[in-house]
């Protein structure tokens, strides 16, 4: 056993359904800009393909935790969206081949400090600040993946019982094969990756004592409350 100078962090993990396993967390790679709707409210370029940053593994929030309400923002926000759990890692993966490589899907939400990320846009600064934060990226269980990626299913998210955002998986600019297949040219893709494929419109922002409930057709809810 190597001899290290403190001990090393809990591994990461994620339930699964149908099972006592866990999944182990590598990386969480996100995609930005990939519904329609999300992009206008946002004032960006419909055009343009989506593109991809990171949070930490330990951003992960299992359902049913707490969030605290983050430091240096005033506009803290939520994104629904669905999650991609790598089985198989790979490079240059071709979309035909890359359901292959998904070992389950589970419903995430992308936190954000929006003040913060648009500030940091407006100057040239990396937003890293604005999205890679502690306990920004909450999922729910991850559901084995049982053939085919999923092509359409209504995606929500609720906030006190009040529905927030709404829309479709047949929504998404980039579905999720190619979202797998585009990201593995940038990054050699491992087992325990996750990737968060976006959100549709209505983000919003959150404030302490917020019940956040985020759904997905066919997946375990992700609940969370905002502290």
């Amino acid at each position: 056993m190597p001899d290290f100078v403190f001990s090393p962090p809990p591994v990461i993990a994620v339930p699964v359904v149908g099972t006592d396993a866990l999944f182990p967390v590598r990386r969480i790679y996100c995609v930005g800009r990939n519904y329609l709707e999300h992009i206008r409210e946002m004032g960006g370029e419909e055009r343009d393909p989506p593109f991809f940053f990171q949070k930490p593994t330990d951003a992960i929030v299992r359902s049913g935790g707490d969030v605290p309400y983050p430091p240096i923002t005033e506009d803290f926000q939520h994104e629904i969206e669905l999650v991609l759990a790598i089985g198989t890692g790979g490079a240059n993966i071709v979309a035909a081949e890359a359901a292959r490589h998904v070992f389950g899907l589970a419903v995430g939400i992308d936190l954000t400090r929006r003040d913060v990320q648009i500030n940091a846009r407006k100057t040239g600064r990396p937003w890293e600040i604005g999205k890679s934060f502690d306990h920004s990226a909450p999922i729910g269980a991850i559901k084995p993946l049982d053939n085919a990626l999923p092509t359409a299913g209504d995606i929500r998210l609720m906030v006190n019982g009040e529905m927030k955002q709404s829309g479709n998986i047949d929504q998404l600019i980039w579905n999720c094969e190619e979202i797998v297949s585009q990201l593995s040219t940038q990054y050699t893709l491992q087992a325990g990756d996750l990737i968060y494929t976006g959100t549709p419109a209505g983000v919003a922002a959150l404030n302490a004592g917020d019940q956040v409930i985020g759904q997905i057709d066919s997946l375990p809810d992700v609940q969370i409350k905002i502290t």
